[in-house]
C-alpha cells in the first residue's frame, strides 16, 4: 500500500513538472521578441544553457502538489513528489555536466 501512494505521488510530479516545462517553453516561445516556435525555443534554450532553468521552473508546480498532499494528510503521496523533483534534480545535474 506505501508503494502505490509513493508511485502514485512520483507518477503526479513527473507529470506536473512535465506540463511545467511545457508551459514554461510556451511562455517564453510567445514572449520572443523574434516569434520562436516552441522547438526554437527549446532548441535555443539548450543552445544557449538555459535547459536546466525550464526544467527548474517546470518543478515548481511540484511545489504546489507536495503541499496539497501534506495537507490532504498522504505524507506518502508528497514523498512521491518530493522523488519527482530530485529526479528532476538528477536530470538538470546531467544536462549542465554534458
Amino acid at each position: 500500500m506505501i508503494k502505490k501512494e509513493i508511485g502514485l505521488g512520483l507518477a503526479i510530479g513527473l507529470v506536473a513538472n512535465t506540463f511545467g516545462f511545457i508551459l514554461c517553453v510556451l511562455v517564453f516561445s510567445m514572449l520572443s521578441v523574434s516569434g520562436l516556435s516552441f522547438t526554437e525555443t527549446l532548441a535555443a534554450s539548450i543552445k544557449n544553457d538555459t535547459f536546466g532553468n525550464l526544467i527548474t521552473l517546470g518543478a515548481i508546480l511540484n511545489l504546489g502538489a507536495f503541499f496539497l498532499f501534506l495537507k490532504q494528510n498522504k505524507p506518502y503521496r508528497a514523498r512521491g513528489v518530493l522523488l519527482a523533483t530530485l529526479f528532476a534534480a538528477i536530470v538538470i545535474m546531467i544536462s549542465k555536466f554534458l
